[in-house]
């Protein structure tokens, strides 16, 4: 299973350590955001954008964790957009709550996972052994 992850930086950790833990168990990462720094020109932005874009269609699946920002928005309609499936993760209810959900986190293809990173992995990991 191809496997993207899109979030924040504010949750590079968790992206980082979910990455690694699909990794390990075998799942192929299509595009690590996570490894670049000091983004310092429009035409950097532009390459990192085309490979998430990429990233993101070569994918079997997305996953957007929370917090996620604007980027993670646009991943999320392109995974919507090339019927992919996709999990939305959230140590929280947030995804629920009426101030801050979005219509778009409630259609059929997208699945939510609420609690812990652990139970996120042992639950793909499950789906897609």
């Amino acid at each position: 299973m191809k496997f993207y992850i899109a979030s924040s930086f504010k949750n590079i950790e968790n992206v980082q350590q979910l990455a690694e833990s699909l990794k390990a168990r075998g799942f192929h990462h299509t595009y690590d955001w996570t490894t670049h720094s000091n983004i310092d020109t429009i035409i950097k932005l532009r390459n990192i954008g085309q490979e998430e874009v990429a990233g993101v269609m070569d994918a079997d699946v997305v996953i957007v964790m929370f917090p996620a920002g604007k980027g993670s928005h646009v991943e999320l309609g392109i995974a919507l957009g090339a019927g992919k499936k996709i999990y939305l993760y959230s140590s929280t209810n947030e995804l629920n709550e009426i101030g801050n959900t979005c219509t778009f986190y409630h259609v059929d293809s997208v699945e939510q996972q609420i609690g812990t990173i652990d139970n996120l992995i042992n639950f793909i990991s499950l789906e897609y052994q």
